[in-house]
């Protein structure tokens, strides 16, 4: 496969805070210094915010990739992800990006390959692959 860029432009606009776009697509967003942070504005996608999206959403890509291929009925998905920022040797990192998916499914006979689906969505996806954070799985299969 070639290689595939993404370009994003960001515009800063007051205090610590700043407009991201792409050409590629027709939304834009604020984005700012989280408030933890000193100027940090609440209520405000912080890169923080972003990285953790970034797996997330990654992993939900994956996962609807993977099910496909492997023919997986589901009736639902859900996936909540949470971002870890420390202070290690001085310098402030993620370290750690938990995701607790649900996945909802008919037959309680998919449970297992259900199970097995989604490890192997997150040991796919090119976002946790690219990074050093330490991305932690809590699957949950609901049989309904």
């Amino acid at each position: 496969m070639d290689a595939h860029y993404y370009q994003i432009n960001l515009h800063w606009e007051t205090d610590r805070q700043g407009l991201i776009s792409s050409p590629e697509l027709n939304q834009s967003f604020v984005v700012a210094t989280p408030p933890p942070f000193q100027g940090g504005i609440e209520r405000t996608w912080s890169p923080e915010h972003l990285l953790t999206a970034s797996v997330n959403s990654c992993f939900m890509t994956t996962f609807l990739a993977i099910a496909a291929n492997s023919k997986l009925e589901f009736s639902k998905f859900e996936c909540e992800s949470k971002g870890k920022l420390e202070q290690v040797e001085g310098k402030y990192l993620m370290t750690e990006i938990t995701l607790s998916p649900i996945l909802t499914i008919s037959k309680a006979s998919d449970q297992e390959r259900a199970e097995r689906i989604l490890m192997k969505s997150e040991a796919a996806c090119l976002i946790s692959n690219s990074i050093k954070s330490k991305v932690v799985l809590h699957p949950t299969v609901i049989v309904n």
